[in-house]
C-alpha cells in the first residue's frame, strides 16, 4: 500500500456513516449484507446508504456481488489488513510491537 491508497481508504472511512457501514460489514464477515439490511441496522436512509457504499467500493474497502435481485456487500479484509499494516509499519522501528520494546509506543 502506498500513501495515496492509504489516504483514499482513510478518507472513505472518515465519514461517520461509512465508518459504521464498514464496521457492520466486518462483523457480518464473508456472508456480507444487503444495502437494505445495512440501512435498517444503522438507521440510515436507503439512498444515503447507497451513496456511502459506493464511496467504500471506490476506495476498495468493500466488494459487491449480485445474488439474484440483491446486491451483497462484504468488507475487503485484505484491504483492511493492508491499511493496518501500512499504519503500523513504522511502529517500534520495524520490530514487532511488545511492551518490553522501549521503542514501542503502543
Amino acid at each position: 500500500m502506498d500513501d495515496e491508497l492509504a489516504t483514499r481508504s482513510l478518507g472513505a472511512l472518515s465519514q461517520l456513516h461509512r465508518l459504521k457501514a464498514f464496521r457492520a460489514l466486518v462483523v457480518a464477515g464473508q456472508e456480507g449484507l444487503t444495502p437494505g439490511v445495512l440501512s435498517e441496522q444503522l438507521g440510515i436512509s436507503p439512498a444515503s446508504m447507497s451513496f456511502h457504499l459506493k464511496e467504500l467500493l471506490i476506495a476498495g474497502l468493500v466488494s459487491q456481488t449480485r445474488d439474484g435481485r440483491n446486491l451483497i456487500y462484504r468488507a475487503s479484509f485484505e484491504r483492511m489488513n493492508e491499511l493496518l499494516a501500512f499504519l503500523t509499519s513504522n511502529c517500534c522501528e520495524g520490530r514487532p510491537c511488545e511492551l518490553e520494546n522501549p521503542s514501542c509506543h503502543c
